[in-house]
């Protein structure tokens, strides 16, 4: 199956030099511009847990008491984004430079509002063998400078070396400064700020316990599980208004209109279970679906809500083992799945429903629909990671894409016809994904766009 456009072998030159502008022109009291520019950015770090995501939302949260931003989140991420729209009240997409291809990337990142994106990993992290796909890929495609998030807590002169390293790995990778977190005290961030020397610091970050997230096996936990959701974004906010010159951030520019790209939906009418336990749906898959005129519904599996009528019946990943015994109870959505006759497609967590069993983490086995021959357990825990190239000669989502497989999930049966041919990120066969009998079809992969 070929490839996906890769960014470092199509020599994709960045968009046309946009216009540019600084906070410093024309700026009013706060910082921000009157006139409405685009900033754009991208956030990164040298790894992962240096903090870009508290970074991140602090920002979209403060600049959003004062203009209108949306943020963006690198690379197959269902959690993050979420935050990212509650922090400032605008859709977050992802913007995946393995599995989306150059073009796809400009048409969601175009617009005129302001825009920052969180990368993921470190910055030069990707896909083997040669890191396709990293938050680097992404600032060279989109031309957009990055801002890097150092976690300086257990550094001092360290941190140069460090610093210029990133600086001057790439020079088509443009690093306009660095954002110091978990700074110790006045006296840490003196001997910060001095061994960088003349290296632009936008801000010295204190650590703080008070800002952690949650989590569990497949990261954060999700936004909408979050009580005091509001309270942590307003002090994360509040720290990065205090901690960080916004005056001094990358400068504004527009990201020029771009042609729109976009995949085809599966069916007319498409009903979308959509919960806690199913929440896992690309926004820009949505959107698309949308704008060809297909009629989406929403029902809530978790309520007993039975399946709309429609042509396709979508269940998404999330975390129905959570809530596997709610689930296998509510017989007013199991009987609507049984008694359907359009097609039932399920990712991941909607596949593992659509299966006989599934195994919750303390051991308890729970009925499900029972549709496909699968047993899934998540009392045997074993990861499964990784993009994927798939292939489907049936079924809804006929064709090629690109996906990605994130779940701990353990298979203990999967019996009947096999979905999709796979491959991995390097080209490698792997075994057949999924399952499909009659109307009914799914695998473990998350499927990003059309290949």
């Amino acid at each position: 199956m070929p490839r996906a456009t890769s960014t470092r072998s199509t020599g994709d030159a960045p968009p046309n030099p946009p216009d540019v502008y600084h906070f410093a022109k024309n700026t009013p009291a706060g910082g921000i511009p009157n006139r409405p520019q685009a900033m754009s950015f991208i956030i990164s770090a040298p790894s992962s847990g240096s903090g870009k995501t508290t970074i991140t939302l602090g920002l979209l949260r403060a600049l959003s008491r004062k203009m209108t931003i949306r943020g963006a989140k690198s690379g197959p991420d269902y959690i993050d984004p979420r935050f990212h729209e509650a922090a400032c009240g605008q859709t977050c997409l992802n913007l995946d430079a393995w599995a989306m291809t150059p073009a796809r990337i400009k048409s969601l990142a175009a617009g005129e509002t302001p825009l920052i994106v969180e990368g993921a990993m470190g910055l030069f992290d990707g896909a083997p063998p040669a890191g396709e796909g990293a938050t680097a890929d992404l600032a060279r495609i989109l031309g957009m400078p990055v801002v890097l998030v150092i976690d300086a807590a257990r550094m001092a002169g360290s941190v140069a070396p460090l610093a210029k390293g990133f600086i001057n790995h790439d020079p088509a990778v443009k690093i306009a400064g660095v954002i110091l977190n978990n700074v110790g005290s006045a006296r840490h961030e003196a001997m910060l700020r001095h061994a960088l020397g003349d290296i632009p610091i936008f801000g010295a970050v204190g650590r703080t316990a008070t800002l952690n997230h949650p989590s569990r096996h497949l990261g954060l936990v999700q936004a909408q599980e979050r009580p005091d959701l509001d309270a942590f974004l307003d002090q994360a906010g509040d720290l990065i208004e205090k901690s960080v010159d916004l005056n001094a951030l990358p400068p504004l520019h527009r990201l020029k209109a771009a042609n729109r790209v976009r995949s085809k939906p599966p069916a007319q009418r498409i009903a979308i279970a959509q919960d806690a336990a199913f929440a896992f749906a690309y926004p820009h898959l949505l959107d698309d679906w949308h704008n060809a005129r297909a009629e989406i519904s929403t029902f809530s599996p978790l309520n007993n809500d039975p399946a709309p009528e429609a042509d396709l019946i979508y269940l998404p990943g999330g975390y129905p083992e959570l809530y596997a015994g709610q689930l296998s109870a509510n017989s007013t959505f199991m009987n609507s799945l049984h008694n359907n006759t359009a097609q039932i497609y399920g990712e991941c967590g909607g596949y593992m429903t659509l299966g006989e069993t599934l195994t919750d983490a303390d051991g308890q086995t729970h009925q499900m629909a029972g549709l496909l021959g699968l047993e899934t357990s998540f009392a045997q825990r074993k990861l499964h990671l990784g993009y994927r190239h798939l292939q489907a000669d049936k079924g809804p989502m006929k064709g090629r894409w690109t996906g990605h497989e994130f779940h701990y999930a353990t298979t203990i049966k999967a019996e009947g016809t096999t979905l999709f041919a796979a491959q991995d990120a390097t080209d490698t066969a792997l075994p057949s994904m999924g399952l499909i009998k009659g109307n009914v079809s799914g695998s473990f992969a998350h499927i990003i766009d059309q290949a």
